[in-house]
């Protein structure tokens, strides 16, 4: 059995998302990079299935494009941004298993940061953030995100 995944892209970067699985999307240069890049990280979001008590895709490093969406400024930039077709009229039991997965990210997000240094290290030319700096970013974007669900923060 195959994860479903989307692929966003730009001209730059390409995203690829596990299409069930809210979070786990990875960036490449290209699609296979974008693909390669989502099945390493396959055992790091497994940590946030069992967070959310959701049994791991079956075969989390073999994947099937679903739809493959046209990317933008924001997807070259390095952010997913766009929105895939199938991702309106959830049913109510999808909505509480996404929910759950949502929850559990953050979740894990939290473990994360409880766990690294206030000084993390920084990129090859001196770039990146401190550790609350970077949490405040994530929690900006997703209030930015939110709007897209129409929840006002």
């Amino acid at each position: 059995m195959t994860t479903r995944a989307y692929l966003e892209e730009g001209t730059k970067k390409v995203f690829a998302s596990a299409a069930d699985w809210p979070g786990w999307c990875r960036a490449g240069k290209d699609e296979a990079g974008a693909l390669k890049a989502l099945a390493d990280y396959a055992p790091r979001y497994a940590k946030v299935a069992e967070l959310a008590r959701i049994d791991s895709p079956k075969d989390a490093t073999s994947f099937k494009v679903v739809e493959r969406l046209k990317g933008d400024a924001t997807t070259d930039f390095g952010a997913p941004g766009a929105e895939a077709r199938e991702e309106a009229g959830f049913t109510p039991k999808e909505l509480a298993r996404l929910a759950s997965l949502v929850d559990a990210c953050w979740k894990y997000l939290d473990e994360v940061r409880a766990k690294a240094p206030a000084s993390l290290r920084k990129g090859p030319r001196g770039g990146g953030r401190d550790r609350e700096k970077m949490y405040a970013h994530v929690l900006e974007s997703e209030m930015g995100y939110a709007r897209y669900l129409g929840l006002r923060l």
